[in-house]
């Protein structure tokens, strides 16, 4: 019908939830806050803030300030929500620089941002702070490659967060794939 809403798959990204034993957050409660703003077939991906879920084009614009909102309200977590479509999301993986190369995907991550970067704040990204780590923007998205593992990068959310003027949730490529193929499982 004309004017109908159509719910949507989208995917909630929440930052640092479940890390280090910091920002504690069940995904049972955490189900229930998307519930409550209105999301259907919610579910999560491992314990660390990835949500499933389908609503409306409306209402899935509101969710990462809804969320964000809930769980400081309910939980006195300040955790910020990064959200994509289901089709954002496939077009993350497939158009990942470092895989179309050939990287091994262990090395591989993604930081999703929470809006688009002005140029002149990427160029303030500097290729050399944390050798051999890479990276490439584009669009709402850092693509990321970790020779060494994530740990030892001094490429952290902090560090692009303070450079590219928004907020930043990293999400390893296994990750990625996973919550792909629940967002595959819904359609």
């Amino acid at each position: 019908m004309p004017g109908e809403d159509v719910l949507g798959i989208h995917v909630a990204l929440l930052r640092g939830i479940n890390v280090g034993g910091k920002n504690k957050l069940p995904m049972k409660p955490l189900v229930g806050i998307f519930e409550a703003a209105g999301c259907v077939d919610v579910s999560t991906y491992i314990q660390s803030g990835n949500v499933v879920f389908r609503a409306s084009g409306d209402l899935a614009r509101e969710i990462p300030e809804r969320i964000r909102m809930a769980i400081e309200a309910d939980l006195d977590l300040r955790v910020p929500v990064v959200t994509r479509t289901a089709d954002e999301l496939r077009a993350v993986l497939a158009d990942h620089p470092f895989l179309a190369a050939g990287v091994d995907p262990k090395q591989l991550a993604v930081g999703f941002l929470a809006e688009r970067p002005a140029p002149e704040d990427v160029a303030r990204l500097d290729p050399d702070r944390s050798p051999p780590d890479e990276f490439a923007v584009r669009g709402r998205e850092i693509y990321l490659r970790f020779p060494n593992g994530v740990a030892r990068s001094k490429l952290s959310s902090a560090y692009l967060d303070s450079r590219l003027g928004t907020t930043t949730t990293v999400r390893n490529h296994r990750t990625l794939v996973a919550l792909i193929e629940r967002v595959d499982a819904l359609s």
